[in-house]
């Protein structure tokens, strides 16, 4: 199992079976992750070192790329980021099943974006259901707020601080509330 054809499989929406091949890469590349957030998170990194750290652990180059740590992800290597992205304090990323984050999109303090789901019935509740999140450009995402598998979030909108995002977004608007609803379009 490689990066790859993990990457391949969970596009396709493939239940992790627990302790299948699959299930053990994810801990294996894991282990990689929290080296290198263990690297951001644990000492003072300058803004240029913070960018190359991050490169690393998605295993992309990010361009005009603002983390502040701590920051916290389970795989790493299924996070794909456009260019001018900040991200603030104390986010959490569960991101086996793909995190795609636009251009110029701003994500506040401790949002927690999760791309894995657990079957419900007790027997097979260890198996994990992915369901990859989507981010357009322009978007804005509140502190503290989360945002759930299957998620897409349309371009320019923005996620309300706390909302917690259960159903796709429309471009242009605002978001809030639990579970997050629209509140307002978003005019020019």
């Amino acid at each position: 199992m490689n990066i790859k054809q993990f990457k391949a499989e969970m596009k396709k929406r493939t239940v992790v079976t627990a302790n299948s091949e699959f299930h053990l890469h994810m801990f294996e590349i894991g282990e990689e992750t929290r080296k290198l957030t263990a690297e951001i998170n644990n000492k003072y990194n300058p803004p240029e070192k913070i960018q190359e750290l991050f490169s690393q652990l998605i295993g992309q180059k990010v361009i005009n790329f603002k983390l502040f740590p701590p920051f916290y992800a389970d795989y790493g290597k299924n996070i794909s980021v456009g260019e001018n992205v900040f991200i603030n304090s104390g986010c959490c990323f569960q991101d086996q099943g793909g995190i795609e984050i636009g251009n110029n999109v701003l994500i506040g303090q401790q949002v927690v974006i999760a791309t894995l789901n657990h079957e419900l019935a007790p027997t097979r509740r260890a198996n994990l259901v992915p369901a990859p999140v989507n981010i357009g450009n322009n978007v804005w995402i509140g502190a503290h707020a989360t945002i759930l598998s299957g998620v897409t979030i349309g371009d320019n909108s923005v996620v309300a601080a706390g909302a917690v995002v259960t159903k796709d977004v429309p471009a242009n608007v605002v978001v809030a509330g639990v579970p997050a609803k629209v509140v307002k379009n978003i005019e020019e």
